[in-house]
């Protein structure tokens, strides 16, 4: 409140100068803005906490996956492609349950693991990752997108560094 009195009001109502008071305006203005900045500060590191604390959530979940003992299961010939369970045995289940959890998995796989994905068949993947086989498409294409905007980063990269090369230094 008293940053947003008029300071000719707040002086003659302190019997203070007009400039004793801007002072004193611009450092409660200041304490105000600490704190909130010390706030926002709380917020954020909450935040991250949270997020730290729901991906350790998961990735403990994927190595009890991991560990847990696999069952053999006799394999049916039903008429299909084995594709099926080839996107199992390409992709690990680190890589899956990335696939699945993540709203933006493309962004967290490495390179080598979207290179997996796209070479694995829709059918297969949607099928692993129990989706329909237009959603496997799409996270595809997603995948794809990423990775050639890494493969153009890390050309304009390479051209960057042969153009410094090439170029002297001055003395």
């Amino acid at each position: 409140v008293l940053i947003d009195v008029p300071r000719s009001d707040l002086a003659e109502e302190l019997a203070q100068s007009e400039t004793k008071i801007q002072v004193l305006q611009d450092t409660l203005q200041q304490v105000l803005d600490r704190r909130e900045e010390e706030r926002q500060s709380r917020q954020l590191l909450q935040l991250y906490l949270e997020a730290l604390k729901t991906e350790d959530s998961i990735l403990s979940k994927v190595a009890e996956a991991e560990a847990a003992p696999k069952k053999e299961m006799d394999v049916v010939d039903t008429g299909t492609s084995s594709t099926d369970t080839s996107a199992t045995k390409a992709l690990s289940n680190q890589v899956l349950a990335a696939l699945k959890e993540k709203p933006a998995p493309e962004l967290c796989l490495d390179s080598q693991d979207l290179e997996l994905v796209l070479k694995e068949d829709a059918a297969a993947l949607a099928s692993a990752l129990g989706w329909d086989k237009q959603k496997a498409g799409a996270l595809q294409e997603a995948c794809e997108q990423e990775l050639s905007k890494r493969l153009k980063q890390v050309q304009t990269l390479h051209s960057l560094r042969s153009t410094s090369k090439g170029k002297k230094t001055l003395p």
